[in-house]
């Protein structure tokens, strides 16, 4: 009995530790409480060599960055939004930020935690995608790095893998068997639990309004939000493409984005007279 309440105790105590908001708050109005238990180095380590066996993969198959013009022109708008990035978190004006292409028919473009940006062709490709409609979906896959979307998902799914038991133990420094076990487990569970789980509604809300005022302030017209999930709304049609796996669509998506436009426009604006 003494040992449970322990371990409830020492997990209470982990919960109440990992509660914190990830970015400062500005005109978008983001600053949920969010539940961190993973560390952030450790996912950031996750991350790091998911994105580099990625890369050794693409080259393999002789699909990375083939167009260097493509691949100019999506670091030129990555890096004007990489700039503003400071507005809503210092610390990630230091991270080791990387831009890559990879040639392939999927719609679809990620930034995984710690600023790796990978876009892929098809996003461009079938979309016939602007500057400002790819500055509106990078400037979202950002705000989804910026807030540790990956990493919150990752930490709810690491309780419901390991239960309150492991994370007890890592606490309280208890069983090195249980530490040790669910260590090994979380770094192998890392790069699938970022891709496999989806973002939840809210957080894709976040990414909206952060992502929407993060391309604003970097020179991206915000209107563009609008066309590109126009765009993507009709290129689903019976079968919407990869990226509405993580990335729902719909009405009142761009209900939304109709809203937030004008909250952020001046600030576009303001960049555009400088």
């Amino acid at each position: 009995m003494k040992k449970i309440t322990l371990i409830l105790l020492a997990t209470f105590s982990l919960q109440m530790a990992g509660c914190a908001t990830t970015t400062k708050d500005s005109v978008s109005g983001v600053h949920r409480t969010q539940l961190m238990l993973l560390p952030a180095s450790q996912v950031a380590d996750m991350s790091t060599q998911a994105y580099t066996q990625t890369l050794q993969e693409s080259q393999k198959k002789h699909t990375l960055n083939t167009d260097k013009a493509q691949l100019e022109r999506v670091r030129g708008i990555s890096n004007k939004l990489i700039a503003q990035v400071g507005i809503f978190r210092p610390d990630a004006v230091q991270w080791k930020w990387e831009v890559n292409v990879d040639k392939s028919d999927q719609v679809n473009a990620y930034c995984m935690p710690g600023g790796k940006i990978m876009v892929l062709t098809g996003l461009i490709d079938q979309l016939k995608a602007t500057d400002d409609e790819l500055g509106a979906v990078i400037g979202h896959e950002i705000a989804h790095a910026l807030r540790e979307h990956g990493r919150e998902r990752m930490s709810q799914a690491y309780v419901q893998q390991f239960g309150l038991q492991a994370l007890g133990a890592i606490l309280t420094k208890g069983s090195s068997a249980a530490v040790g076990n669910a260590s090994v487990q979380a770094a192998g569970l890392g790069s699938q639990l970022f891709f496999a789980l989806p973002n939840g509604r809210e957080q894709e809300r976040e990414a909206d309004k952060i992502g929407l005022e993060l391309s604003a302030r970097a020179g991206f017209n915000p209107e563009a939000a609008i066309t590109l999930w126009q765009k993507m709304s009709a290129l689903g049609g019976a079968k919407p493409p990869e990226f509405f796996s993580t990335h729902p669509a719909n009405d009142s998506r761009i209900a939304e984005l109709r809203v937030l436009v004008p909250k952020v426009k001046p600030l576009y604006e303001a960049s555009k007279s400088k």
